[in-house]
């Protein structure tokens, strides 16, 4: 089976396996105790701290290890719209967030702030001048994606920042989980001031993440307990987790392929442009590493159970929405014409794929186009 559902999840890199087993057969003790073994324990995990700081040009930064992309999508949204309240209650976001972010800002809502959703076009981009007309002096939290998880769209982050810095005190959150091990990441210069990263989707584990921001006010803890993590998550730490996900982040950082994933999607462009009744989504804007296309009614649902009959692992879309049935909200958000909507398939590929995986895909999707009986113009 070839698997092209990395924007789903990744398979974890050897050398990371390696690393977590090791540090919990080593460093088992638990980094808050104050003996040898505890301290030893410790040390790693703040070795691993200053790694990824610096792989993401922020030595003087902070990182709370997490759960994943979504606990930190949530103590970055909820956690700094609690700590800058007293300077106002507005907060900018889009329309085609990850939910994690999305429904983080609805509780929100419920809590007296105020939301403003930047629509965006049919390619999947938010437009900065909206972004600047929204901006006022009570705005605390502006986020946004890097990457679209489902269509991939690439946000422009650094006149983003630019705007936001120039117009407001607000912070700059952006969810960067598709987006690491693909495209430049960082924490310095005109960019977010915080950022979520996700360590599944760079071939680390499933369970750990982090959210890193720069130095300055940090977010209010969501949780309570032992004060771990500076105060801002409780929890015995999860050392052999951190480890791990400096180890991928490492990899993914010194990582050149994401060219070849550019070069494989403008491939697949070029053969699907050679048919008809199906449409790529965000043909012109997108990631290297995801090509969203939807078939002319035809379920996704099918040209999934086909491709997965011949061999290949693809999705519907994103795999927090699949399992609904119904198209999703980016699909709404960038007004798929609804001979269309529902027949969304996601390819997204990872390391370990190759251009023949490529080659062998469209000679799938030629033969799946035949069977609809919609052969090449």
């Amino acid at each position: 089976m070839i698997y092209f559902d990395n924007s789903a999840t990744t398979a974890p890199d050897e050398s990371v396996l390696t690393s977590f087993i090791e540090v919990n057969k080593r460093f088992f003790a638990n980094p808050a105790s104050i003996h040898l073994a505890g301290k030893q324990a410790e040390a790693l995990l703040e070795k691993s701290r200053a790694q990824i700081l610096s792989i993401l040009g922020a030595p003087d930064g902070n990182i709370i290890f997490t759960s994943g992309g979504t606990e930190a999508n949530n103590l970055a949204v909820i956690g700094f719209a609690r700590v800058f309240r007293s300077r106002g209650n507005h907060i900018i976001t889009t329309k085609i967030e990850h939910p994690s972010v999305l429904y983080a800002m609805e509780y929100l809502e419920t809590q007296g702030f105020e939301v403003d959703y930047l629509a965006v076009d049919e390619q999947g981009m938010i437009s900065t001048e909206e972004l600047k007309s929204k901006l006022r002096a009570e705005t605390i939290v502006v986020s946004i994606m890097h990457v679209n998880n489902e269509i991939g769209t690439i946000q422009p982050l650094a006149e983003c920042a630019r705007i936001i810095k120039k117009h407001s005190r607000a912070l700059f959150h952006s969810d960067t989980v598709q987006s690491f091990g693909k495209l430049p990441v960082s924490l310095t210069g005109d960019g977010p001031d915080a950022i979520t990263i996700s360590a599944h989707k760079i071939n680390g584990l499933k369970g750990s993440g982090l959210l890193a921001f720069r130095k300055g006010i940090p977010p209010q803890a969501l949780n309570f307990g032992g004060g771990q993590e500076h105060g801002l998550r409780s929890g015995t730490v999860a050392v052999a987790d951190a480890v791990a996900l400096a180890k991928a982040m490492r990899i993914s950082a010194l990582d050149e392929e994401h060219q070849e994933f550019r070069q494989w999607r403008n491939r697949l462009l070029d053969f699907i442009d050679l048919y008809k009744d199906v449409i790529v989504l965000a043909p012109d804007k997108a990631a290297p590493h995801i090509v969203s296309i939807a078939f002319y009614k035809v379920k996704g649902e099918v040209a999934v159970n086909y491709f997965q009959e011949k061999g290949f692992t693809v999705s519907t879309s994103s795999a927090c929405s699949s399992k609904s049935g119904a198209a999703g909200h980016v699909i709404e958000a960038i007004r798929v014409a609804d001979k269309y909507k529902n027949g969304v398939v996601r390819i997204s590929f990872g390391k370990n794929n190759s251009e023949q995986h490529v080659v062998e895909f469209e000679q799938v999707l030629a033969q799946f186009m035949e069977l609809l009986g919609r052969g090449n113009d």
